[in-house]
């Protein structure tokens, strides 16, 4: 008897093996990012063309066609391009701008393919089916409790803010959230720095002129962390305790691995989001299930403990 549901198990299994196989036969992938005009985009673009591999790989059968785009209007003749000339039936795209890229994902969602919206969301969430982000109040909160902490719940602090957008609100009034729940702890200033090395190299410049004090600083972005730090060496300003950026470049992560003085902890939001939303949108074509409407990937904080973990030396983020 044992042997008998022994052979139906594996029978069981090898149909279910067979029609995902067939399933993959038949998903083709199309995957649509912006070019990598800075750091975390091409981080986006390193993760997305390891992921094609390793899919295609996992899956025999599956066709992956990955495309990068310079602006928000080639992004949309590119994926109007993998509808007609490759033949998708699924999409994943990280678009380059929400409202431009709204109306054509609905139309290609209306002809019949999957949509999943990876990081920047649409205008309009009925233009897709499925929605991968990183957690921006958490991206916040942890920065903010880490900073804290490493203070002592006493300090005089400044922020760098990124490009006015939702995302940056989010981050922002997450972290402020938990430092107003720190009476001994001073928000200065907070300033955009646009999410840029020299934006944010002038607007710290700006702050160590105005306060003779700084004990912390949040630049909320692992590329404005750089333009900070230079500012602070050549201000040669020995009273910072502490800068935090975020999203994981593997050049912080190093810092935070070898003991950086200023540099104790980074924050993930890794352009690795793509990879998942590729790896979930993939599993659930093939096998036929349903995906969450939404899935967001957790901000973890990143310390001398596990920055190994997340350090990926062969991407260009």
């Amino acid at each position: 008897m044992k042997s008998i549901v022994r052979k139906l198990l594996v029978s069981g299994a090898l149909v279910a093996s067979s029609v995902a196989f067939a399933q993959a036969d038949k998903v083709v992938m199309g995957v649509s990012i912006p070019a990598a005009t800075h750091g975390w985009a091409g981080g986006v673009v390193y993760w997305a063309n390891r992921t094609k591999g390793e899919l295609e790989k996992q899956y025999p059968g599956i066709k992956v066609v990955v495309k990068t785009a310079g602006s928000a209007a080639e992004q949309a003749n590119q994926i109007q391009d993998l509808q007609t000339v490759n033949k998708i039936n699924t999409l994943v795209i990280l678009p380059f701008e929400s409202a431009p890229l709204t109306q054509p994902v609905a139309q290609i969602k209306s002809k019949g393919v999957f949509v999943t919206v990876v990081d920047r969301g649409l205008t309009d969430a009925a233009a897709q089916d499925a929605y991968v982000a990183g957690d921006n109040p958490g991206f916040g909160k942890v920065a903010a409790e880490f900073m804290a902490k490493e203070l002592g719940g006493k300090g005089d602090i400044v922020i760098l803010r990124g490009i006015p957008t939702v995302i940056d609100n989010q981050r922002v009034d997450a972290f402020n959230e938990v430092i107003k729940s720190h009476p001994g702890m001073k928000v200065l200033d907070a300033k955009h720095g646009n999410w840029n090395r020299d934006d944010a190299f002038k607007v710290m410049q700006d702050y160590l002129t105005r306060f003779k004090k700084i004990d912390a600083v949040w630049a909320s972005d692992d590329d404005m962390a750089v333009g900070v730090q230079k500012a602070i060496e050549q201000a040669k300003r020995t009273d910072i305790k502490l800068v935090i950026g975020g999203a994981g470049a593997k050049g912080y992560v190093k810092k935070v691995m070898d003991g950086d003085p200023i540099v104790k902890a980074n924050v993930t939001y890794s352009p690795s989001m793509i990879a998942d939303a590729m790896k979930l949108t993939a599993e659930a074509r093939v096998k036929g299930t349903s995906m969450p409407a939404t899935t967001i990937i957790p901000s973890i904080l990143i310390t001398k403990e596990n920055a190994a973990k997340y350090y990926f030396p062969d991407s260009p983020f």
